[in-house]
């Protein structure tokens, strides 16, 4: 695997006294491009640009021109470009450190497969280009695709889906074209099952494809509840969505009589991938009897993930349901040479083109780089570093399921938040000051008080130690006595450029304005 971020060596716990430094951590104020703004100050000019002298009241008619002048800070060149080399230095990134997300993956990628993807004779290729110029991207998706299925135990894989919700409703497309297809057109099969630890794309994706949601409980450590699934089976399920490991970072340890069940009455398994990384090399969800398959390649197979930027969510797909995949697929023709084909009873288009090729090809180079043995220790290291912080939380935090974890764990602050008041997200904010960027709060939503820590596999065992040090400094802090911990919790954070907003309220009213403060002493 490629080494952790150069940040992590010689790194310090929090518990010893000193704090990482990170761009989250405190600085001065900075000012606005507005407070640095003199009048008649430009960043650019043309002094012979051979433009006829214009006006604005030539150029704009009066009906789209405002009453005013739009107030604009007027700054120097030097000044721009340090403003926004400023802002870019207060962003956290997992290129800079931790970024422990419980659900989403978010870890340090090789830059090799940034190279890779940067080559030109891969970046510059126009999608529309026919097959006989392609044949070396042909072949490295023909390659990709096999890589998959192996790695899922399927038979066939499409490669269009651009994010892992498009994977998803995808996955239950091609549910619905088979139930049609083999129940003669018939909508008798209107229900989905899905557990109440599920993503919450899951049910979302059930709805936009046509079916109807139907939840089932968690048992007591942490799986599907196997006598609430036998009583909502009948024949109206068209099949049931679960991801394994699940989203409590627990492996579904009854999979096979789960699977037995939906199959019996008729369902089809669908395999959520976001966990993957959990299980890669080490067991397929074809061999726990799942028919779809989709892989978030921008969160198991290096592609940096989040801000919102380019992912993939391909499909694989067991025998009987290949045909349905949708089309045109790359394919190796008999003669050798590569081609596209369309499936005889594809669902059509997903995406424009063939998906997100770039993120496609880092997702190649990865598998290749790593090889299979690799991508086993990929599932080892990161189901160690779980299991490292699970354990070092064990007194200080509750384990809502006591038992081993998976590639994340989950853990509630609920006896801190009765003790103190100092809540999941008080933990998650004061994580900011120690250098750390928070995991994932409320969510499981079974979980109260739950904050969801995935360590992922490319943490060293240093920052790894240092972010659960940090959590159980956290706590600490919050139980002593003179309640100044317990304050400065719900107080944080106080040492970011930003202190704490109201998420909820940021989400529902956004409103986009510029920074306009006065200037000093104005």
């Amino acid at each position: 695997m490629s080494p952790a971020p150069a940040h992590e060596q010689g790194s310090l716990t929090p518990a010893g006294g000193r704090a990482r430094s990170t761009p989250l951590m405190g600085r001065a104020p900075e000012p606005s491009l507005f407070e640095l703004s003199v009048k008649g100050r430009r960043s650019a000019s043309f002094r012979t640009s051979g433009l006829p002298d214009w006006t604005l009241e030539e150029l704009v008619p009066e009906a789209y021109r405002a009453p005013e002048p739009v107030e604009l800070p007027e700054v120097s060149e030097r000044d721009l470009v340090a403003h926004f080399t400023r802002l870019t230095h207060r962003q956290y990134s997992v290129d800079l450190g931790a970024y422990p997300l419980g659900s989403c993956t978010m870890k340090y990628n090789p830059k090799s497969c940034d190279l890779a993807a940067s080559l030109a004779g891969f970046a510059d290729v126009h999608p529309a280009s026919p097959p006989s110029c392609t044949q070396g991207w042909l072949e490295l998706l023909v390659e990709l695709e096999q890589s998959l299925c192996v790695i899922t135990g399927m038979a066939a894989a499409t490669l269009q889906p651009p994010a892992g919700a498009a994977g998803e409703l995808t996955g239950l497309l091609l549910m619905r074209a088979y139930h049609s297809a083999n129940d003669g057109g018939s909508p008798a099969r209107r229900r989905v099952i899905i557990p109440d630890s599920a993503h919450g794309t899951n049910p979302a994706s059930v709805t936009l494809s046509g079916f109807e949601v139907t939840t089932v409980g968690t048992n007591a450590r942490g799986g599907v509840d196997i006598d609430g699934l036998r009583r909502v089976l009948d024949t109206d399920v068209a099949g049931m969505m679960l991801t394994n490991p699940n989203t409590l970072g627990l492996f579904e340890e009854e999979i096979a009589e789960i699977t037995r069940l939906v199959h019996d009455v008729g369902g089809l398994m669908y395999y959520d991938g976001a966990n993957l990384n959990a299980i890669l090399g080490v067991v397929r969800p074809g061999d726990m009897g799942f028919d779809i398959v989709h892989l978030n390649l921008h969160k198991t197979f290096a592609t940096p993930h989040g801000g919102g930027g380019p992912g993939a969510g391909p499909v694989a797909v067991s025998e009987r349901l290949v045909d349905f995949l949708p089309g045109p697929r790359p394919v190796r023709r008999p003669d050798g040479s590569f081609g596209w084909h369309k499936p005889e009873h594809s669902i059509g288009r997903i995406h424009s083109w063939h998906g997100n090729a770039l993120v496609l090809l880092r997702a190649w180079t990865y598998v290749r780089l790593n090889g299979s043995d690799g991508l086993r220790r990929v599932a080892e290291t990161a189901v160690l570093n779980a299991n490292f912080v699970k354990e070092r939380l064990r007194g200080t935090y509750e384990l809502p399921y006591d038992r081993p974890v998976m590639h994340e764990c989950v853990v509630s602050a609920r006896s801190i938040a009765k003790e103190t008041g100092v809540r999941a997200l008080d933990v998650a904010k004061r994580l900011l000051e120690l250098g750390f960027h928070s995991p994932t709060v409320y969510f499981p939503h079974i979980v109260d008080e739950a904050l969801m820590i995935e360590p992922t596999e490319t943490e060293s065992p240093q920052t790894v130690a240092a972010l659960a040090d940090a959590l159980v400094q956290i706590a600490e802090e919050a139980r002593a006595e003179d309640g100044t911990g317990a304050a400065a919790a719900q107080g944080a954070p106080a040492t970011t450029p930003v202190g704490r907003v109201d998420e909820t309220r940021a989400a529902r009213h956004l409103i986009a304005t510029i920074d306009q403060r006065p200037p000093s002493g104005g």
